[in-house]
């Protein structure tokens, strides 16, 4: 399928790649590509992998299904292509920002901007089929995206974990928070962001956390 990811991911994930599990993961997903149209596209599958190298993660935000209408996922959480309209959760990432930092974000919603700085955009699930919200969970993506965040709790030390929404926060349960730094609230989605998303200041906590560890802050324009 020509996937693109950065080699020291293949480094730490040698043995998921081999394993009974993924194997019938990949024939899946091989088989949802060649009947179609599943997003993002299939180069862009591991982009999240691709532009953010293992040994350089700073903050992962977790998000849970790629967009399903076309032209949206590009295979990093909540980013859209340049020129795309942004979807109303990104809308209300950049109102915190906003509120929070005091910084205008940039007019584009890709955000590979901010995964060549060390943010993962992490999906918990890596495709979908077009239209169908949610159709390839259960498939496997959900073990795998758990064992990437396991190895980077237990490689890594002082990253930020940014767990929007239930569904995220429950992945949390693989990660050392005496190791890295946690920040929980609720989803960025229209339908609950005021009950807590904004007002969380998890972009400033995120700075503070990684400059109190002698690292340099995202710049989360």
């Amino acid at each position: 399928m020509n996937v693109r990811i950065h080699p020291s991911w293949n480094q730490v994930l040698g043995d998921v790649w081999e394993s009974v599990g993924f194997q019938r993961l990949a024939e899946f997903v091989r088989g949802a590509y060649a009947s179609g149209p599943v997003y993002p596209p299939a180069g862009s599958l591991f982009a999240a992998f691709d532009a953010c190298p293992f040994d350089k993660v700073k903050v992962v935000i977790l998000g849970q299904d790629p967009y399903h209408e076309p032209g949206q996922a590009h295979g990093l959480c909540f980013s859209v292509p340049d020129g795309v309209r942004l979807p109303p959760s990104l809308i209300n990432i950049f109102k915190e920002i906003r509120s929070d930092l005091g910084v205008q974000p940039f007019a584009s919603g890709d955000l590979t901007r901010w995964a060549m700085q060390g943010v993962l955009l992490l999906n918990s699930t890596l495709s979908v089929e077009a239209h169908k919200a949610a159709s390839h969970q259960g498939k496997g993506w959900e073990e795998f995206t758990d064992e990437v965040i396991r190895r980077l709790s237990e490689q890594r030390e002082g990253i930020v974990f940014l767990l929007w929404g239930s569904y995220a926060i429950r992945k949390g349960a693989h990660i050392d928070k005496n190791r890295h730094l946690v920040l929980t609230s609720v989803h960025p989605s229209p339908l609950s962001a005021s009950r807590g998303f904004f007002g969380n200041h998890h972009f400033s906590r995120a700075n503070d956390y990684l400059v109190s560890r002698g690292q340099t802050p995202i710049d989360w324009r």
